[in-house]
């Protein structure tokens, strides 16, 4: 009698995203471990940013700091306010 493998949901492709066979956990098996050569890093699946798209994420970055800046400042500035002509009164 052969132990069927479930059958995946159709939103689960069956890939592994983390290696969990981490060494001391109770699941650990050494012979599942994944050379190092056939290894990929992370540097290896990168794709470099042209400069226009490099100057878009900084530009992007740029407006999302300067928003909540201008909100808090915003905010500052009516609290503010509101002592001088409600509070202190």
């Amino acid at each position: 009698m052969t132990k069927k493998k479930p059958e995946l949901p159709d939103w689960d492709d069956g890939r592994t995203v983390a290696d969990m066979n981490v060494e001391g956990m109770p699941w650990y098996s050494p012979k599942k471990r994944i050379p190092d050569r056939e290894r990929k890093t992370a540097a290896d699946r990168e794709e470099t940013m042209t400069k226009e798209e490099s100057r878009y994420y900084t530009w992007g970055a740029l407006k999302a700091a300067l928003i909540i800046v201008g909100v808090m400042c915003a905010g500052l500035v009516l609290f503010i306010l509101f002592c001088q002509h409600v509070w202190f009164r």
